[in-house]
């Protein structure tokens, strides 16, 4: 694939290293690290004019590498500028903050925070102009360039966000038609919610955010408290310890019921035998004040930073009318299920006290998206969890997670959630989002009636059920994938605008990383087309600027040179003849040097950098 990217100031041997580089990086081995060497060069390599031989080329001096890294960055700059004006000189800010919301990301996104001060901070100044040339442009996102080019150029997980997003609102509405169920009333503080309330918000492991509804609104986490609390038992204790005390099978009787397995164990984490316990688990001689902040610390760290807050009136209410929990709590202390020196009240105290924790729907879905992820959060990039803790918890969530619902929920929607009787359904789609669903309404095991029915819905739309076969399964949709119109699109546009010599167009395309080297039905690329019309601008485009191969054959087996000459173009056979001298002598694999550095901190750092963009 060959980009053209403006004022980068690279040499004819990296050109080659960006058209190999697939080829390369697919091979593997010592194909892609003799690539990756050979980028790095590339990095320490000066700045020549496009026809100079690599033969010529000399080695910059180390304390010249950061000048070129500002170069290179500039040019990235200067990139993506031009990807998000589609060509022009400038651009409204509010334009631009339209184009970042329709990537998915939002404004408030802890990654844009430098961003967005820079540019609030700079409409300041400008007395509130409210336009962005440039140099401003630069300014603002020099500091997030590799994010905000995987947004623009639609390399998140999910890169159609606007379609998607509007489909996940159609079935909100859908779910929103469901009037059945009742408010839990067993908690006296539950009773007092809204019936008519329902929200939903996502977050993918990009950290592509969508929000519809009353999403805004705390509400306490209840039962879906248990898969976190485990979690970070898991990730501070390990596996074989925490499962000395609570077994992992679910158990097919009601969440509260007073039963353990055979080894007299609570059945697993997610009913409320197995939640105090590991209640009782976690920072072990510490003062309850402690043990409260730490899990404080930890759900905020999951959420990254946004709301998470404590109902004391839910606290007090579930301590006055906790008393099936507390018969709970005597019988595990009477089976020794608590850890050697455990205060069962404390443990009790502690789990009436997660139970209360506060979350919105927004601060849900970032939780449930860092389960998503691995365990690393995706607006923070911050690991909170271990890659076993994860791996446990979601495992149990999709054998356990939905009361006496689990095993249809796993059937029907095949993906790890968790519900709480205040209406809230944590749903992780694994490797892709995190959902959280409120709707206070509930049907009779306890679950959340539009949170149940918004999760069969979205697995009936996406192929998004764990068993749902990818590869054959033609009837879902795909959001991971970009519409096949997308690249035919292409295709049109840029061969339409070589046709007609609109060198303008076809800088535009370059700019916002089009493969100049695309190809049509006939095999013929855009520099076929502007030959044959004889175009001269835009084929001294094409060739001096995105240095595209001047080889490619049609498949009558001609190359653009042959076009160029039917056609009596004179003055282009010889712009291209010349071209195919120089193109044959300065990048061809045999002219590039073997040399290999070694590959310091700064130098992974650039490369993760470039090799995006190859």
């Amino acid at each position: 694939m060959m980009h053209c990217l403006k004022h980068l100031g690279t040499s004819s041997a990296g050109k080659l290293l960006v058209r190999q580089a697939g080829k390369w990086t697919r091979a593997g081995g010592s194909s892609g690290r003799l690539f990756q060497r050979q980028l790095i060069q590339l990095l320490r390599t000066s700045a020549v004019s496009p026809m100079q031989h690599p033969y010529h080329q000399h080695v910059v001096q180390d304390n010249d590498t950061e000048v070129k890294r500002k170069r290179t960055l500039t040019g990235l700059e200067d990139l993506l500028f031009y990807t998000i004006t589609q060509g022009e000189e400038k651009i409204s800010v509010a334009r631009f903050i339209s184009a970042l919301k329709s990537t998915g990301l939002l404004t408030s996104d802890p990654r844009l925070k430098d961003c967005m001060h820079q540019l609030h901070q700079s409409v300041y100044e400008s007395a509130g102009t409210a336009v962005m040339d440039q140099e401003l442009f630069r300014k603002c996102v020099g500091s997030n360039i590799v994010l905000l080019t995987q947004a623009f150029q639609k390399r998140f997980i999910i890169p159609d966000f606007m379609t998607f997003a509007s489909s996940i609102d159609q079935l909100y509405y859908n779910a929103q038609t469901q009037q059945e169920g009742k408010v839990s009333d067993y908690i006296p503080q539950l009773a007092k919610f809204n019936p008519d309330l329902w929200g939903v918000s996502l977050c993918t492991v990009d950290g592509q955010r969508h929000s519809v509804g009353d999403t805004q609104v705390p509400f306490c986490l209840q039962s879906c408290v248990k898969p976190l609390e485990y979690a970070l038992a898991i990730n501070e204790l390990g596996t074989e310890h925490v499962h000395k005390y609570v077994g992992k099978e679910p158990s097919g009787l009601k969440f509260n019921k007073l039963s353990l397995n055979e080894d007299d164990k609570p059945h697993n984490p997610m009913v409320n035998a197995g939640a105090i316990v590991i209640s009782s688990l976690l920072k072990p001689g510490s003062k309850k004040a402690e043990k409260f902040d730490h899990m404080m610390d930890y759900v905020k760290r999951m959420a990254g930073g946004e709301y998470v807050g404590f109902s004391n009136a839910m606290f007090q209410s579930e301590k006055e009318t906790g008393n099936r929990n507390f018969a709970i709590g005597y019988y595990l202390k009477e089976k020794k299920c608590f850890p050697s020196g455990a205060d069962m009240i404390a443990a009790l105290d502690f789990y009436f006290q997660l139970c209360s924790i506060e979350v919105t729907c927004q601060s849900g879905s970032v939780m449930a998206a860092t389960l998503a992820n691995g365990g690393i959060c995706p607006i923070t990039g911050e690991r909170v969890l271990s890659a076993e803790a994860v791996r446990n918890t979601l495992s149990l969530m999709h054998s356990c997670g939905m009361y006496d619902f689990s095993g249809q929920f796993a059937f029907h929607v095949g993906l790890p959630a968790k519900s709480g009787v205040s209406g809230a359904v944590l749903l992780v789609v694994p490797n892709i989002m995190g959902v959280m669903c409120w709707s206070p309404p509930l049907d009779r095991v306890g679950n959340s009636m539009r949170g149940i029915h918004f999760c069969q819905e979205l697995v009936s739309v996406f192929n998004f059920h764990n068993y749902d076969n990818l590869r054959h399964f033609a009837k879902k949709l795909d959001p991971r994938r970009q519409a096949g119109h997308e690249r035919n699109k292409a295709v049109i546009e840029l061969m339409f605008a070589a046709y007609s010599g609109d060198v303008s167009a076809l800088r535009r395309f370059a700019l916002s990383a089009v493969d100049m080297e695309l190809r049509d039905y006939d095999f013929r690329t855009a520099l076929h087309v502007t030959a044959a019309e004889g175009h001269l601008e835009a084929v001294k485009f094409l060739t001096g600027t995105c240095r595209v191969n001047p080889h490619v054959k049609d498949r009558w087996g001609n190359t653009p040179l042959d076009d160029a000459m039917q056609f009596g173009h004179e003055n282009v056979v010889e712009v291209l003849k010349e071209y195919q001298r120089i193109y044959s002598h300065t990048l061809m694999p045999q002219e590039i040097s073997s040399q290999t550095h070694a590959l310091d901190a700064e130098d992974l750092r650039n490369m993760e950098t470039l090799e995006g963009f190859v």
